[in-house]
């Protein structure tokens, strides 16, 4: 393994590995991806070997250009309102593949449809022109922990698991993004993120209700235990207890980290993953007290993400 800085360089070495059948770790605006060539079913299959994912919870495959779709996917008016709205950026489509796909089965986990979203980062995009591929790029880390929204977090889960490392900073958004299911007649949000489903239905109409317990995952992040540190995770707690450290949010003099003393949901996604990762230390303490996070815009992600954190793990 080896990390280098976002540059021309790197980038270039990037899209040599990733050709050749190699895993990079890259940032996007969301986390850091482990990127693997979505057409090379053994890339692909690598990819699922590093994290320890099942291989039935499918891949994101990222695109440079909304062009690519078609290649890939069949499409609707409701795809190309979405993408022009709000791509590049935080927003996965789930659309049926075409039965031509060139995209290795393992990235859909053996289902008729493909999640494919397009990232809001030079480093990223960059990457992506520079292979010529489409890009199968879960969040890189073990399956099942917090996510990576710097390179050293990817160095910690992963080591030499991945080939290359490119250093692009700290990720902008800091929560995965938005998966839309549109193989339905009325679309259903799968995962919510920071485009939230009333800025969806502006611009395609209501949406409809997601399965609460599905047996067949389109997406990632619907499993109910996701994104978990080691320590234990006691969610809208007030106080912390003896031996916790505490996550605040808005003005508190007792947290141990707070993700946004301005009570800014936002700020609070981007410090997500890596206060609780900077907490999750069993030497200084025996679990993670986490400050009540409003339920409304954003904060829905937010505690999407916090719920499957604290969920029972199997």
């Amino acid at each position: 393994m080896s990390v280098l800085p976002a540059s021309a360089l790197s980038l270039a070495r990037g899209a040599e590995i990733l050709r050749g059948g190699g895993l990079v770790a890259f940032p996007t605006e969301t986390v850091y991806g482990l990127g693997g060539d979505a057409t090379q079913g053994q890339a692909v299959a690598r990819i699922f070997e590093a994290k320890g994912r099942p291989s039935f919870n499918p891949l994101i495959v990222h695109v440079a250009e909304v062009s690519w779709v078609a290649g890939l996917a069949e499409t609707d008016a409701r795809f190309a309102k979405l993408a022009e709205k709000f791509w590049p950026g935080p927003l996965t489509c789930v659309l049926k593949r075409r039965a031509d796909c060139p995209a290795s089965e393992l990235v859909s986990a053996g289902l008729d449809s493909i999640a494919i979203r397009m990232p809001d980062h030079p480093v990223a995009h960059e990457l992506l022109r520079a292979s010529g591929r489409p890009l199968a790029a879960p969040s890189a880390n073990a399956s099942g922990t917090v996510s990576p929204t710097r390179a050293e977090h990817v160095a910690q889960s992963l080591g030499d698991k991945v080939d290359l490392i490119i250093d692009g900073g700290a990720c902008r958004v800091g929560l995965e993004s938005t998966v839309i299911d549109l193989t339905q007649d009325q679309a259903v949000i799968l995962r919510p993120g920071v485009i939230t489903a009333e800025e969806i239905a502006a611009v395609i109409g209501p949406l409809g209700s997601a399965e609460a317990n599905p047996t067949t995952f389109k997406s990632p992040g619907q499993l109910a235990s996701h994104y978990a540190p080691g320590l234990p995770l006691r969610l809208n707690a007030a106080i912390a207890k003896a031996g916790e450290a505490y996550l605040g949010f808005g003005p508190t003099a007792d947290a141990s980290l707070n993700l946004s003393a301005k009570a800014d949901l936002r700020e609070a996604a981007a410090n997500l993953f890596a206060m609780m990762r900077a907490l999750d230390d069993a030497t200084r303490y025996q679990g993670i007290a986490v400050a009540p996070i409003p339920a409304t815009g954003i904060g829905t992600a937010i505690n999407d993400r916090l719920e499957r954190a604290a969920a029972p793990r199997s």
